[in-house]
Formats: C-alpha cells, structure tokens, sequence
C-alpha cells in the first residue's frame, strides 16, 4: 500500500467528505429549522462512525484475519442501521421528506469511487476484475445520475417510472460489485500465480468504502425507490 499515489488517498477522503455533504443536506431540508437537531446528531454519529472505523483500522484490527470475518461483521453494523430506519415511523417520516433529486446527485460519487479503485487495481491493491476494466460497470451509474435527477425526478421533468427503474438497475450494479468484491476478499479466495486479492479495503482510507460509502449509496437507493412508489410529490432540491 506503501507505492499508492498520494492523489488515490486523497481523492477518496474528498469523496467520503462530498458524501457526508449529500447526506447533511438531505436530511437536513428534511427536518429543517433552527431547533431541530437530527441533522447535526446524524451528521455527529456518522462522523463518530468513521472516527472509529479509522481507528480499528490504524490499529491493524481489520488485516487480523483470525477469527471472525471482522469486516463483514462492521459491514452488517450500517446495513442493519438502514434497515432499522424504515421501520421505526418517526426515521421514515424523515426518509420520506429527504430532496429525491439530492438522492440521486449523490450517485455521481460513483464516478470518482471507479477511478480510485481502477488506481488501486493497478498499484496490484485490489484485482483488476473489480475495475470497468474488469466486471465492474458502476460507473455508469455514476455518469448517468445527473441525467436521472434532472430528467426523471428534477422540477421540470419527471418520469416516476424511469426513476424507479433507473434506480434498481443503478442498485443492480451496486449489488453485482459488492458481490465481486466478496468473492475476492481472503476469507474466500486464495491468489495463485500474479493474481491479487482484494486487500486494499483492510487499509485506511479505503476501508471506508465497504463500511460507509456503500451503505449510503446503497441507503439513497432505497429512500428514493420508497419514496417513487410511496409519496405523490418529491420536494425539489
């Protein structure tokens, strides 16, 4: 991990940042005024969940392979979480409030996401096959998102029924690259020959990609799908 550019670090903490911003501003204009906390308390929580994150991960507990699969097991921690979050009917009346064209706009991250880890995939940190070089085409959600928030749920033009359908098929690649990503991880897969495992998200800061940033682009997913099929009007922002 040692022969990474600075750059790769550095344009995926920007990422992690630029994500914590989408979620700030959702929530946010979901529960707006003065003397409302819930943005500042999700914002301080998710904060504190990466602080630890971090932690863990200086401290080599993720590279520990004995014993428990440790990263599935934070992995499940915020997958769980959002699952929680539509059943509790006070959290899903804030999903249901959150700007759906914000949801989408969030997607573009994708795009950066594809070039850190195609920069991993060449410094021999991850398998190239986990690159749009490789079986990983979630790029194109990326580059397809400002379209779908503009034209599908923007102010001027909307079509419920191409959101939604854009959104499973976006989820669709999501889950296709996660299920790449687990088939190499070293619980489950042994590189022979100049083969490599997918060892670069034991190491910070690119553990936070399957302990956070998948999870809110996974979460968007299903707060906008909810609200496609459950709300009449989306607010606009």
């Amino acid at each position: 991990m040692e022969d990474i550019p600075g750059y790769v670090p550095g344009t995926f903490i920007a990422i992690v940042i630029a994500v914590l911003g989408f979620i700030y501003y959702a929530v946010n204009n979901a529960a707006p005024g003065r003397k409302n906390l819930t943005p500042s308390f999700v914002i301080t929580l998710l904060i504190g969940w990466i602080f630890l994150i971090c932690v863990l991960t200086f401290n080599g507990y993720f590279t520990n392979l004995s014993g428990i699969p440790k990263l599935p097991m934070f992995v499940s921690i915020p997958i769980i979480s959002i699952i929680l979050l539509f059943i509790w009917p006070r959290t899903r009346a804030i999903l249901m409030e959150m700007p759906i064209t914000t949801l989408h706009y969030l997607h573009i991250v994708r795009v950066p996401v594809e070039m850190v880890l195609w920069w991993l995939a060449v410094s021999r940190a991850i398998p190239m096959d986990m690159t749009f070089e490789g079986s990983n085409l979630d790029i194109i959600s990326g580059i397809s998102a400002p379209f779908a928030a503009v034209f599908m749920v923007g102010a001027r033009s909307k079509s419920k029924i191409g959101a939604i359908i854009w959104n499973v098929l976006a989820l669709g690649l999501l889950v296709n690259i996660v299920s790449i990503a687990i088939s190499y991880l070293p619980y489950f897969y042994t590189p022979t020959g100049g083969e490599v495992g997918n060892l670069g998200v034991f190491y910070f800061p690119y553990v936070l990609l399957p302990t956070f940033i998948v999870p809110a682009v996974f979460f968007s997913h299903l707060v906008a799908i909810y609200q496609l099929i459950f709300k009449k009007d989306q607010p606009q922002f």
